[in-house]
């Protein structure tokens, strides 16, 4: 037979059982709530009962009552008609984003199986120039920061900086590099390095880095700079940006 869509699976069912101590009693209490007995069948002595007040039974809600009490040597159960539980899978393919709650699906589950994956994206610009004479990393600017959270710890950050450097003195070296936190992520001279030939050369760098900060807490991705003699500077003539990009692992 043809069909138009998914091809319906065989769909089986397993409805809920309650089974009964019994005693001398009319009155019992189902584990389940009920419109009325006919969302129920009742079974006695391995004899199906039949529902209503002129028969065997009557429910509503977790209430059972019997036309006949029975006794503590009889067997009872109950098979709930109406609490089924399917025991099949929807079929590949068979469910739409409009059957989906939204923010049912979290960034973890996207980036499960699909490394490489895009998940967020954080950036931050500075167009004031900053200047220091320090020859051990400092922060270049406030503003060259980013802050962003992984939304899982095999997960990867990318973090991208642009911007240009100065020396206002000739032959001298300034150096650029990216802290996570406190964590220096280049070597000892950073990400980049520019020799200064003349004090007039502003020189515009950009360097990157793959960082795998195992966390899921708030990281903070910042520009330093320092320089081996002399006045480094840092946006002179140009806006600097730093970019964090989370890839999923």
């Amino acid at each position: 037979m043809a069909f138009i869509g998914n091809q319906p699976a065989l769909a089986y069912t397993s409805f809920a059982v309650q089974h009964f101590t019994t005693s001398a009693t009319t009155s019992y209490t189902l584990n389940y709530p009920v419109a009325n007995e006919n969302e129920i069948r009742l079974v006695i002595n391995n004899v199906v009962q039949q529902p209503g007040s002129s028969y065997a039974y009557t429910a509503s809600g977790t209430s059972l009552t019997l036309s006949a009490a029975t006794t503590g040597t009889d067997t009872m159960y109950a098979v709930f008609l109406g609490k089924a539980v399917q025991t099949v899978n929807p079929p590949n393919g068979s469910v739409g984003t409009s059957q989906l709650a939204n923010g049912a699906v979290t960034s973890a589950k996207l980036a499960s199986g699909v490394g490489g994956k895009l998940l967020q994206v954080v950036t931050a610009t500075d167009d004031t120039e900053r200047t220091t004479t320090s020859t051990t990393f400092v922060t270049g600017s406030n503003t060259l920061s980013v802050s962003i959270t992984p939304s899982s710890s095999s997960n990867k950050i990318f973090v991208i900086a642009n911007h240009d450097l100065n020396n206002n003195t000739n032959r001298v070296n300034t150096f650029a590099t990216i802290y996570r936190d406190s964590t220096n992520l280049g070597n000892s001279n950073g990400l980049s390095a520019i020799h200064i030939v003349d004090t007039d050369n502003k020189v515009h760098t950009s360097y990157s880095y793959l960082d795998s900060p195992s966390s899921t807490s708030a990281l903070t991705y910042q520009v330093y700079f320092k320089c081996s003699s002399g006045t480094a500077s840092l946006n002179k003539s140009a806006r600097g940006t730093i970019t964090a990009f989370e890839i999923a692992g």
